[in-house]
């Protein structure tokens, strides 16, 4: 099946190239290039593609905002894009229902890849995003006295197998890491995987790492570091 991609990028150069390194693929077409985001939303209300690729930082409506809008209208999953890994936008573009964000010095290998993995339901960050995630976390975790009693029991709706399987998500382990954590097969792991997203309504991974913090099942500087969201082998 072939996965269609709108690319959307106010860098005409940008985007031209990524375009083109898609479009050379034989599994992947590329059925719209724009230039901002109301074009975006645009772009996809019409041709409906699989995947769209969204720089952050875009005139007219900007990255979120038309992330925010995809996502709410349509199946599209959406990939952000930054040239600062430093972006202070990342906790919100992933809360807006971006599926996955890269660098714009990506490889080119890694782009395609991207595209495929978000494709195919699941989610990918960039290591150095993935750590300004929690960075971002950090920063906004004061909370309202009982708001962190609230937050936490969504937990209770998990077994304590489901539980530990989210702590290991949050951490960034892949499927086959969590398999030899938990001694069990990673046919089991996906089966704790999609209940962990079924009972907690969360959308994929990457919104079980952002739960995972957001309720302490995790403290953000404490245990393994997020590695970047795995492809969900």
């Amino acid at each position: 099946m072939t996965i269609r991609v709108v690319v959307a990028d106010d860098q005409e150069l940008v985007r031209s190239g990524f375009a083109m390194i898609l479009d050379a693929q034989d599994d992947i077409e590329v059925v719209a290039e724009v230039g901002d985001g109301a074009a975006a939303v645009a772009a996809v209300r019409e041709l409906r593609p699989d995947v769209a690729l969204l720089d952050i930082r875009m005139p007219v409506t900007d990255g979120i905002e038309t992330c925010r809008t995809i996502s709410a209208e349509s199946t599209c999953r959406t990939v952000m894009l930054t040239t600062f890994d430093s972006d202070e936008y990342v906790y919100e573009a992933l809360h807006a229902g971006a599926s996955g964000f890269l660098l714009k010095d990506v490889r080119r290998d890694d782009l395609v890849h991207a595209v495929r993995v978000v494709a195919a339901g699941e989610s990918l960050l960039a290591p150095s995003v993935a750590r300004r995630l929690i960075e971002e976390y950090t920063a906004v975790t004061a909370r309202p006295a009982g708001g962190a009693a609230r937050v936490t029991g969504r937990l209770e709706a998990l077994t304590a197998r489901e539980r530990e399987t989210l702590l290991h998500l949050g951490r960034g382990l892949s499927n086959a890491e969590i398999a030899l954590a938990l001694t069990v097969s990673e046919h089991t792991v996906k089966s704790h995987v999609g209940n962990v997203l079924a009972k907690l309504g969360l959308r994929d991974r990457i919104q079980a790492v952002i739960c995972a913090y957001e309720t302490g099942l995790i403290a953000a500087g404490v245990g393994s570091p997020v590695r970047g969201t795995p492809s969900g082998e």
